[in-house]
């Protein structure tokens, strides 16, 4: 018996309805259908407005998904669909299992930023004093200066933040990671660092899906990649 992926995508579509507009509605995607293996990569492509963002989001559950299934193999739950399960699960789900760098990042205002970064640890158990060294760690290895690693990341560059959201996302190490332009808004020093750290995290056996606004940076950490217009693999 074949083994089940870590994640499996089924003719997932997503459409919006514009109450603006008497609710007109537009296409996000449709029928999107891929798996991604455990410690596998995964890249989507596409122009700009093809729903590379939204699929992601239907993954995450940010979206519900108009139709189609979302299926995860969770440790805790077992084989699961994203597309009908309740938002308790979900929020169990993302907590323990999945983790997501956005394009923006979204924290609690006036908190440090090494707690910021510590904080999944801290939720996972782990000792304050522990998981605020490991934060530091990693936010110096990402290139934030030590004298801001206790302020708050509302007052830092767009790139500095942008680096806050990859250390938050990664220093738990979750099981699948999904990425939105990790890398958009970073200099090459800094990319190749995040591409550095994303890289040890697929050998420790994390399964990620990927959006690069570089083609041939992607082609560095994935093994296919996914044309979400097309809704089909790329050779």
């Amino acid at each position: 018996m074949a083994e089940m992926p870590l994640l499996k995508l089924e003719n997932v579509t997503k459409t919006f309805a514009l109450h603006a507009f008497g609710r007109k509605v537009v296409k996000g995607f449709q029928e999107v259908s891929f798996t991604v293996g455990e410690g596998e990569a995964l890249g989507l492509s596409g122009p700009s407005g093809s729903g590379k963002s939204s699929v992601l989001k239907c993954i995450y559950r940010t979206y519900l998904p108009t139709d189609g299934n979302i299926r995860f193999c969770s440790e805790r739950y077992g084989q699961v669909d994203f597309a009908f399960l309740s938002e308790r699960i979900i929020h169990s789900i993302r907590k323990a299992e999945i983790g997501y760098v956005s394009q923006f990042l979204r924290v609690i205002p006036r908190v440090p930023a090494v707690d910021v970064v510590a904080e999944p640890l801290i939720r996972r158990g782990i000792p304050y004093g522990e998981a605020k060294r490991r934060s530091s760690d990693l936010l110096e290895r990402l290139r934030i200066p030590t004298h801001l690693h206790d302020a708050y990341p509302s007052t830092f560059s767009g790139g500095e933040q942008q680096r806050i959201n990859v250390a938050r996302a990664v220093i738990w190490k979750p099981r699948l990671l999904l990425l939105d332009e990790p890398t958009a808004s970073l200099d090459g020093h800094s990319v190749s660092i995040v591409m550095d750290i994303l890289g040890e995290l697929k050998r420790e056996g994390a399964s990620m899906i990927g959006i690069f606004h570089d083609q041939a940076l992607m082609n560095t950490l994935v093994e296919r990649v996914y044309r979400v217009d097309k809704g089909a693999f790329i050779d």
